[in-house]
């Protein structure tokens, strides 16, 4: 791992895939007020309804399928006793208790212990390796063991900025480098930086088959019509423009298949860009099982792709700052499988 600096990176104003949004980012259940039974007396006008039904009526800062849930999991007591079932019929003179339980978004922004490799930290900034597998910000799914739980252990004054400074974010199974502001200032300067398009980022991958030397694809991006987990190139007025810069590194094969390592730049930061756009011109990730080749994706577990480089102008002292990493060490274990060798820290 390096730390230089370089005056030149400024000119490189168009290198960037920060997202200045967090669309779809959920944040904590501010709501949630603890473990506090709440009680319940029924009148007569509640006779012959669902239990589920009436107790939703009379809390409704909770969900219903949150209530049901707490039904099922014994946590609702009629007159004492657990409630059976959410299908239950009231008589409209029960007592009713309900003992709240924290859904999993509730415990989502916590501090949790973990290993971070944190390349370079400084009391305005965090630059961190982001493993495989691991995922940046709390999402359906992944409440926990986030990278976002990780950095709140590991700086808890992060508690204290939004997203716990986190400025931009690389799919779970991307590696690579990531910046994290450790104020609010820092966080600030960081996002105007993404929005002036000044922060350089490169990437690594491996694609199937064998692209031309360089190119550029510009090609809007948007949900995928009848998939909305994917992206998708998209000419409708919602999408938004996506450009990416690639060069051939080196070739070899997999499979009998040849393969090729590119270089990626981004002039943009929308999701799944990279993989998207090489998809778009005909050459998906080695291993994406998502956009690739469904069929040869025992290859390798994860897409092959990673954050090499990151550039950026320093929040609080104005350097020109960038760190450079090795591959991750299943990614090089890839391409020498294939026959190429790892290229220099260019």
């Amino acid at each position: 791992m390096i730390l230089t600096s370089k005056p030149n990176l400024a000119d490189s104003s168009s290198d960037h895939d920060f997202e200045a949004d967090f669309d779809g980012d959920v944040l904590p259940d501010g709501d949630f007020d603890g473990l506090a039974p709440i009680e319940l007396e029924l009148t007569p006008d509640a006779c012959g309804q669902r239990l589920d039904k009436i107790i939703a009526g009379l809390v409704p800062q909770f969900l219903r399928g949150r209530l049901q849930m707490w039904i099922d999991d014994g946590f609702v007591t009629v007159d004492g006793k657990v409630a059976r079932s959410t299908k239950d019929t009231v008589y409209g003179d029960e007592k009713i208790v309900i003992l709240p339980q924290p859904a999993p978004e509730d415990e989502a922004f916590k501090p949790e212990a973990m290993e971070l490799n944190i390349v370079y930290e400084d009391e305005h900034l965090i630059v961190v390796n982001k493993p495989a597998g691991l995922v940046v910000h709390p999402g359906a799914g992944n409440w926990s063991g986030t990278l976002l739980n990780g950095l709140l252990h590991h700086c808890p004054q992060l508690s204290g900025v939004p997203r716990a400074g986190i400025v931009h974010r690389l799919d779970k199974d991307t590696s690579g480098l990531m910046v994290v502001g450790k104020t609010l200032p820092a966080q600030t300067d960081l996002v105007r930086q993404l929005a002036a398009r000044s922060v350089k980022r490169e990437y690594f991958a491996l694609v199937w088959g064998t692209p031309r030397q360089s190119g550029t694809i510009d090609a809007s991006m948007g949900r995928h019509p009848k998939d909305r987990i994917k992206m998708a190139v998209s000419t409708n007025f919602s999408a938004k423009a996506a450009i990416t810069h690639y060069e051939l590194l080196a070739s070899g094969d997999l499979e009998r298949r040849p393969v090729s390592l590119v270089q990626c730049r981004l002039e943009t930061g929308r999701t799944h860009q990279i993989r998207v756009h090489m998809m778009s011109i005909g050459f998906s990730l080695v291993g994406d099982v998502m956009y690739g080749k469904q069929h040869l994706a025992s290859v390798f577990p994860r897409q092959a792709l990673q954050a090499r480089r990151l550039g950026l102008v320093h929040p609080a002292t104005g350097e020109q700052c960038e760190w450079l990493v090795p591959l991750a060490d299943d990614f090089a274990a890839l391409i020498a499988q294939a026959g190429i060798e790892e290229p220099e820290q260019i």
